[in-house]
């Protein structure tokens, strides 16, 4: 652990001040360079980089020359160039000046890390690094570049240790160096050029560049994340394109003051399949804001009932007998039997199957609580790539039960698409601490999963040729998100998964992707899960392009419904009924109309969905809701009676009806009803019905009964329920209650309940 360090800034400085960084950059974008000079006036006097403040005064004074000569109406032909210079030079001086800050007065881990090596460094005689030849471990690289490749050291020599060592220092070196030079060049040139490093190594040094580039903005990491991107082999070019967008997307504001960088994003942007791996990137980055939802569902809903059929499960499974059969016999017929009488978790569990082969992240919830092996306490674990030579692998070598099945089960492991390397290696970690059964359990699983994989591996990449790209991608975007959520080192890092995640408004994806095609993707993506907001968003900018497809209006039309924003919801669907006249369209009209309280109108709409569709139930249903707003009870029978009839099992509508009689003052055939609702469940209203209907036939006391087990048995507070009763006293009263009689009641109701 970094200690933390004296200062006379707190923790709440801190904040401050990464805040002020933000509103900075903010500030900047709307151009508004007076507010921003004076947040990096503050920032500045926090500092102990004196040079910092020569800087900014030269920027002042660079600036108000510019607003003086401009006043002054002189025509400077450069004024643009030195205005977009101007404004670099303050998100840099803002970059260096939080870096600053943050190194003297955090404490955190990253800045320790930082010390310690800049010690080192000091060691060798070196402290500022201009080249390669000035690296505090360049003769550890020397070494290890004369090595043959072929040599495939013990992972216990001292040239196993002295390269993992190595590897561990130009990662920390690519991460925490602020800006890139020569020497950086150079090394990350060695990186790719020599040979000498495996995949695995240099997937890790592309995140080192990536949190490097998140950290503080420097075009050329940019640059060197694009080339990895170009020439690296699979594995490291997945990862080098996720943390270009994911930088580009951080950055979006700045991106277009750099005019070098922004030709070479849109000349790779011309690749089709640039363009493709870069939508499969965006989508699968969005598709991290389901994690939360669905390990919500998983702990409070799935699980609980799952544990609840446990003993049903294990006497109608006959588990202790299932692993001895053979792997091939035919999968138990108790299984369909048994789901069926809990049919929403097995649809639920099918909806998570098919949410996993989709990308989702269905095992965060699972793994969270395997990250507290000291293996993740070294940061650089976080992001390295499962590989079956790696230590943690030979680690199991000398385990009783698995060291003789570990290449099958590393190899198993390292195939597994659906699992993320961070929960490989946990999963890994955590078999030494099972008993014996489970150990052996665990291995026969890996051995099908492995024959499984086997056979599908060709199918697979001839009909999805972004098939390898897209796991790949998958499993490091998420062990990106464990990181920014569960490492003990989050709290130095902004989480790149929150928010909107809405790159589809970047600069990046406006120049790469096809705008139109990708947009339409993302929208129906955005729609299919409920994402409302997001998906209307994109679904308007496609009004101009498909201005006669009844389906664009329906959809608008819906995400307004689905934000209650039912003025515009009722225009887009008025529109798409002009272009294609349909019952769904009729009925939504009604539906819209109706929330808005024009009662009549939702009534005609719900009456022509109804003559072009005469059997449909939901069409009566709706229709007689309509005459029930209007009060007209008579017709609200004829439609109701309709779907009594056509559904003669369903008590809810049981309950409308009852009204009907009751308003009607057929108290006998209201209360019919009500008797047949009892054998179901009655809710609230419901009982203040039936105590409606008792308080019409004179039975006082039977009616403030049911008031009071309107609120004992079902939840509604007594403010809820005199609500509801003022509510319907012009109904009482006009079914002959005395009117004296009501406040009377209801403080009875009250003592009663209180």
């Amino acid at each position: 652990m970094s200690p933390e360090l004296n200062s006379g800034i707190n923790s709440m400085d801190i904040k401050k001040v990464i805040q002020q960084h933000r509103q900075l950059s903010k500030l900047i974008s709307a151009k508004r360079i007076k507010q921003s000079l004076d947040i990096l006036h503050d920032m500045i006097n926090m500092s102990l980089q004196g040079d910092l403040r020569d800087e900014y005064n030269n920027i002042e004074m660079t600036y108000r020359n510019m607003l003086t000569y401009t006043i002054d109406g002189i025509n400077d032909p450069e004024r643009s160039k030195v205005y977009t210079k101007l404004i670099q030079s303050i998100l840099e001086l803002s970059d260096r000046s939080k870096q600053d800050i943050l190194s003297h007065y955090s404490g955190w881990h990253t800045y320790w890390v930082r010390q310690q090596t800049e010690k080192e460094q000091k060691l060798t005689g070196r402290s500022i690094v201009e080249t390669v030849d000035d690296l505090m471990f360049k003769s550890e690289l020397d070494e290890w570049l004369r090595i043959s490749s072929e040599v495939n050291p013990d992972p216990e020599s001292q040239l196993s240790l002295q390269h993992k060592n190595l590897i561990k220092n130009i990662f920390n070196h690519l991460w925490l160096t602020d800006y890139y030079g020569e020497a950086e060049e150079s090394l990350i040139r060695i990186i790719m050029n020599s040979g000498k490093f495996r995949w695995f190594e240099s997937g890790l040094f592309v995140s080192a560049i990536t949190l490097s580039a998140l950290r503080v903005w420097q075009p050329e990491k940019l640059f060197f994340l694009i080339d990895f991107y170009e020439t690296g082999g699979e594995q490291v070019m997945e990862r080098a394109l996720s943390g270009l967008i994911l930088t580009l997307h951080y950055y979006d504001s700045r991106v277009p003051l750099y005019p070098e960088l922004m030709a070479k994003i849109a000349d790779i942007g011309k690749d089709a399949g640039f363009r493709e791996r870069s939508k499969i990137i965006i989508l699968q980055i969005i598709r991290s804001r389901e994690t939360e939802g669905l390990s919500k569902k998983l702990h409070e809903e799935i699980l609980p009932k799952v544990a609840k059929l446990k003993p049903r499960i294990e006497e109608k499974f006959d588990l202790d007998n299932i692993l001895p059969r053979e792997k091939n016999e035919d999968k138990n017929p108790d299984w369909t039997e048994m789901f069926n009488e809990s049919e929403e978790i097995f649809k639920t569990m099918e909806e998570l199957t098919k949410l996993q082969m989709e990308g989702a992240d269905v095992y965060m919830s699972a793994f969270a609580n395997l990250k507290h092996f000291d293996f993740f306490r070294d940061f650089q674990n976080w992001f390295v790539p499962f590989h079956p030579d790696h230590e943690v692998v030979n680690e199991i070598f000398r385990d009783e039960i698995l060291g003789g099945e570990t290449n099958e089960l590393a190899e198993a492991l390292f195939k597994t698409p659906f699992i993320c390397n961070s929960d490989k290696f946990s999963l890994l970690l955590n078999l030494k601490y099972l008993p014996a059964s489970q150990k052996t359990m665990m291995l026969k699983v890996f051995r099908l999963e492995l024959e499984g994989l086997h056979q599908g591996d060709d199918t697979d990449v001839s009909t999805d040729p972004y098939k390898n790209f897209r796991t790949n991608v998958t499993q490091y975007l998420h062990d990106l998100y464990r990181f920014y959520k569960l490492s003990p080192y989050k709290k130095e890092f902004e989480d790149l998964f929150t928010g909107k995640l809405d790159i589809y408004n970047s600069e990046f994806f406006r120049m790469t992707c096809n705008a139109c095609e990708a947009e339409a993707g993302l929208a129906d993506y955005f729609f299919s899960k409920n994402y409302y907001a997001d998906a209307l968003e994109l679904f308007l900018k496609q009004l101009n392009s498909r201005p006669d497809e009844p389906q664009l209006y329906e959809k608008i039309a819906f995400c307004y419904q689905k934000e209650e924003n039912f003025e515009d919801a009722l225009k887009f669907y008025q529109r798409a009924e002009l272009i294609e006249r349909k019952v769904w369209t009729l009925k939504k009209i009604g539906l819209c109309l109706r929330r808005l309280g024009r009662k009549e109108e939702a009534l005609d709409y719900y009456l022509q969905a109804g003559a072009m569709d005469p059997e449909n139930i939901h069409t009566s249903i709706m229709t007689g809701h309509c005459y029930l707003d209007l009060n007209d009870y008579e017709s609200a029978l004829r439609y109701y009676f309709r779907v009594e009839y056509n559904d003669p099992g369903n008590l809810n509508i049981l309950r409308p009806i009852a009204f009907c009689y009751l308003a009607l003052g057929r108290f006998d055939e209201s209360e019919k009803y009500y008797d047949r609702l009892a054998s179901g469940h009655l809710n609230a209203h419901d009982y203040i019905n039936k105590g409606h209907l008792a308080l019409c036939r004179g039975r006082k006391k039977e009616a403030a009964d049911l008031y009071r087990l309107s609120i004992q048995t079902n939840g509604i507070t007594l403010e809820e329920f005199i609500a509801a009763f003022w509510d319907d006293q012009p109904l009482l009263v006009s079914l002959g209650v005395n009117p004296d009689d009501l406040p009377i009641i209801l403080d009875y109701v009250a003592f009663s309940v209180a």
